[in-house]
C-alpha cells in the first residue's frame, strides 16, 4: 500500500538520523572546545607590561612557600639534574603528556562516554576562564626565570619543542599561577581512573596527575603552590561543570515529553509522507 513503510526502511531512517546527530554533536565539541583554547592562548599572549609585578608576585609565592615549609624546588631539582635520563623523561611527560592527554581523552569521552563528557568540557572551560582572570589579576614570574635561586630550565635547554607547540609571541610567560598544565591533568586522570574499562587504563589515570605535578616542578616551570592552585581550581571547575549539566541534562529530560514520537516513529511518519 502506498505510504506504507516497512520496519527495514524505518531503522536504516533511524540509523542515518542517528549518525549525522553524532557527527554534528562531535563538530559543535570541537569548535567549542577549539574556541575556548584559542581564546586561552589569545588572552593570555596579551598580558603585557607587568613583568616587574610578576616577579614581585614570584617573591610573595616564595615567600609562602618558605613560611609553609615547602620551598623544596631548588633541593628537588639539583638532585634531578645529576641524572640526565631523568631530565629528559620529566621534560619529555612535560611536552607531551598534556595536550595530547587532554584532546586523546575528552575525545575518548565524548565517543565512549558522551554522559560523562560534558561536566570535564565544562570543567575545563570553568577553570579556564578562572586561571585567566588570576592570570590577568596576578602575574607570575615562573621559577625558570630565577636561576639565581639555583632553578633550571630544562626544557629550553634540552629541546625546543615545546618553545615552536606554544611560542612566547602568543603565550603569557607570566602565568605560573595557577597550573592549569597539572590541574587538567588532574581532571584527565578522574575520568580515566573513574570509567575506563581496563585496569592498566585505570592505573594510567592514577599515576598520570602525579607524573605531571613532578614534571612542572621539577623542570622549572611551576612552585608547588602553582600546582596546588591549579589542581584546586580544576576540581571547582568539575564540581560546578558537573552541576552544571546534571541541570541540562535534567531540564533536557523534562522537554523530551512523551507526547513526542518515537525515533522509529518519527521516522516512519517522514518516510511514509515521502512514499506518499
Amino acid at each position: 500500500m502506498v505510504g506504507e513503510v516497512s520496519p527495514a526502511t524505518a531503522d536504516e531512517t533511524v540509523r542515518r538520523e542517528a549518525t549525522r546527530s553524532r557527527r554534528i554533536a562531535v563538530a559543535r565539541e570541537v569548535a567549542l572546545i577549539t574556541g575556548g583554547v584559542v581564546l586561552y592562548f589569545l588572552v593570555r599572549g596579551l598580558i603585557h607590561g607587568r613583568v616587574a609585578v610578576a616577579f614581585r608576585n614570584a617573591e610573595h609565592v616564595i615567600d609562602l612557600e618558605r613560611r609553609a615549609g615547602i620551598f623544596v624546588e631548588p633541593q628537588l631539582q639539583s638532585v634531578t639534574t645529576e641524572h640526565s635520563w631523568l631530565i629528559e623523561v620529566l621534560d619529555a611527560i612535560y611536552i607531551y603528556g598534556h595536550w595530547p592527554v587532554v584532546v586523546i581523552t575528552l575525545a575518548w569521552l565524548l565517543v565512549r562516554h558522551r554522559d560523562d563528557y560534558p561536566q570535564f568540557r565544562n570543567a575545563i572551560l570553568i577553570s579556564g576562564a578562572i586561571g585567566l582572570i588570576i592570570f590577568a589579576t596576578f602575574p607570575v614570574a615562573p621559577p625558570r626565570f630565577l636561576p639565581e635561586l639555583g632553578f633550571v630550565d630544562t626544557v629550553t635547554e634540552n629541546t625546543s619543542a615545546y618553545r615552536v607547540l606554544q611560542p612566547p609571541a602568543f603565550v603569557n610567560q607570566y602565568a605560573a599561577v595557577p597550573s592549569l598544565h597539572f590541574g587538567w591533568n588532574l581532571l584527565m586522570g578522574i575520568a580515566w581512573a573513574g570509567l575506563a574499562g581496563s585496569a592498566a587504563a585505570r592505573l594510567f589515570g592514577l599515576l598520570m596527575p602525579a607524573l605531571m605535578l613532578a614534571a612542572i616542578v621539577l623542570t622549572a616551570n611551576h612552585y608547588l603552590f602553582d600546582g596546588i592552585a591549579g589542581g584546586a581550581i580544576a576540581l571547582i571547575g568539575l564540581a560546578l561543570g558537573t552541576r552544571l549539566a546534571h541541570y541540562r541534562r535534567s531540564h533536557r529530560d523534562e522537554h523530551s515529553t512523551d507526547r513526542s514520537p518515537s525515533p522509529r516513529r518519527a521516522a516512519e511518519r517522514r518516510a511514509g509522507h515521502r512514499a506518499g
